[in-house]
């Protein structure tokens, strides 16, 4: 039998396990394994190279630390006071509070770096309240799965890091290159949630009251801190992204050891008052956390990151061997006999596209991103803008079936089922993809805030 006939055996064999449910980490994992047999690559090989993706990989070293920060701004209160002050700013409109999901999504994603993060914390705070509001909880859970797309594409975001380290492209720049994007992808779903809540009625208008946005801004002022400290040190270049993500950790630590002590000290004021009955003081203040609960809190972060960590390495090998075995000559030889600029941009999102419907973004970018961004940049599309076009499309594959994973999160968060959300999925779906189009065409969206030094 011949090696090719071995590795289509192996590639059927877990394209099966993996519709069994197979985790997509072992199943790379055996693929990688059984390849390496059929090319004769030595197992201790494999070892070490799967080793050497994080002892050569310095950059790495930010996805787990921006995943615990993510879980601090959650636990400290950080997250809730994002939300409200995106709700005094819209409540007003007809379909203000979904609309103030969005918002609050843009914003927790300017912090965390993650989509499932910021699909499930403020899905988790606003869908209760979406519901009690008068919306429909599909459309509520729709929501929230389709605000968390933005959590890879506004920076920081966990996989712009692997996409320049993959890329070896500077990490500051594609973070930089993400901002307007990602602004259009929750401005456009905005407006879809505008629409939807107007034809159907729902939602309780509440009024714009300026003394309700300038005390929920000042609740926020530590979110917009930690958003303009990190995007600061990134766009002058002060610091690299995995020390930000480090200045990020330290200062929410900070944050929520002072802010436990005063908050008692104040009598624990509820959240859950109105805000004229709250003093400007009580919104300087968040209710913080203990040093006791930060071994809890460490630990969910780390099973996310135990998570990504392992996939990645297996997906960098698994890379090499399709190397090895002339896949990328001959995706290559596919995308470049479609033409010109256009057609190769065109094919490659395609590409993108499908594979964001079945796979994680980790290993589309893992596997196609090395492939696909060279080709691109042959027929002249900048790098950075490429990378921000494939994370894009990356993104929309986690509200896309059948993979999904947004929506999957946004079901366990809610109670809603899976199928019963899809249908209010779809504009948001529509909405993305027109923005997607859009920074494919417009390089300018992606490049104009770059600094000319870079």
């Amino acid at each position: 039998m011949t090696d090719g006939n071995w590795i289509t055996i192996i590639s059927l064999g877990v394209t099966f396990l993996f519709m069994l449910g197979v985790p997509v980490f072992l199943v790379i994992g055996y693929w990688v394994i059984g390849t390496s047999f059929v090319l004769g690559v030595p197992l201790i090989n494999t070892g070490a190279a799967l080793g050497d993706v994080f002892t050569d990989g310095f950059a790495l070293l930010a996805m787990p630390l921006f995943i615990l920060t993510g879980d601090l701004i959650n636990r400290s209160g950080i997250a809730k006071r994002l939300s409200d002050f995106a709700y005094a700013c819209l409540g007003w409109l007809r379909g203000g509070l979904a609309m103030a999901s969005l918002g609050a999504c843009g914003l927790f994603a300017a912090i965390s770096g993650s989509n499932s993060a910021t699909t499930a914390t403020i899905g988790s705070m606003l869908h209760p309240e979406m519901v009690k509001g008068g919306y429909d909880e599909r459309f509520s859970a729709a929501t929230a799965a389709a605000g968390g797309t933005v959590g890879i594409i506004i920076p920081p975001s966990i996989i712009f890091i692997v996409y320049g380290f993959l890329l070896n492209l500077p990490i500051s720049e594609l973070f930089v290159a993400g901002i307007i994007p990602g602004a259009m992808m929750v401005f456009a779903m905005m407006a879809v949630a505008f629409v939807i809540c107007t034809m159907n009625g729902w939602g309780n208008l509440i009024k714009l009251q300026f003394g309700r946005v300038f005390k929920t801004a000042i609740g926020a002022w530590l979110g917009f801190f930690a958003i303009g400290l990190v995007l600061w040190g990134i766009y002058t270049g002060k610091f690299s992204p995995t020390e930000a993500a480090g200045v990020t950790v330290g200062f929410c630590l900070i944050v929520g050891f002072l802010s436990l002590p005063v908050f008692k000290m104040m009598g624990s004021p509820s959240e859950e008052r109105d805000f004229s009955e709250r003093s400007v003081a009580e919104y300087l203040v968040v209710k913080g956390f203990t040093p006791l609960e930060v071994p809890s809190i460490t630990m969910r972060s780390a099973q996310i990151a135990g998570i990504l960590a392992p996939l990645i390495a297996v997906s960098v090998v698994m890379q090499q061997n399709l190397s090895s075995m002339g896949a990328q000559e001959i995706i290559g030889d596919f995308v470049r006999g479609m033409g010109g600029y256009y057609a190769v941009l065109f094919t490659a999102m395609a590409i993108v596209f499908v594979s964001g419907m079945v796979l994680e973004s980790l290993p589309v970018t893992i596997i196609l991103a090395p492939i696909l961004a060279p080709i691109a940049h042959s027929v002249g599309v900048d790098p950075l803008q490429f990378g921000v076009i494939f994370l894009v499309g990356a993104s929309i594959g986690f509200i896309t079936p059948p993979y999904g994973l947004n929506l999957y999160v946004a079901s366990g968060v809610t109670g809603v089922p899976y199928f019963r959300l899809l249908r209010y999925t779809v504009p948001y779906l529509f909405s993305l993809l027109a923005v997607w189009i859009i920074v494919s065409l417009v390089p300018a969206l992606s490049t104009m805030l770059i600094p000319a030094s870079g």
